[in-house]
């Protein structure tokens, strides 16, 4: 499944053409690696990086889903990991 697909029904984003800006913008990391290509495929078990807000998330996939759900069964796509540390924190 492509990674804007997946973000947007896993609900993180409102719209899946937010979900492809962000991705191009480089601002969602797959497994470690920067993505800048919204054909780029998620499968289960990959762990995603990304912005909400004023907030970044680290998610392992745990499924794909076969569309944009109710928020419960968006919540069964992914499993929230502890969120990395932001570069600004290694400063303080």
């Amino acid at each position: 499944m492509r990674i804007d697909k997946w973000l947007f029904f896993a609900r993180f984003i409102k719209a899946r053409s937010q979900a492809a800006a962000l991705v191009e913008a480089g601002e969602v990391q797959l497994n470690g690696r920067v993505v800048s290509k919204t054909a780029q495929a998620v499968k289960i078990g990959d762990v995603l990086v990304f912005p909400t807000g004023k907030r970044w998330r680290q998610v392992e996939v745990l499924d794909l889903g076969s569309r944009r759900g109710p928020a419960p069964e968006a919540r069964t796509l992914y499993r929230e990991l502890e969120p990395p540390p932001r570069p600004e924190d290694d400063f303080l």
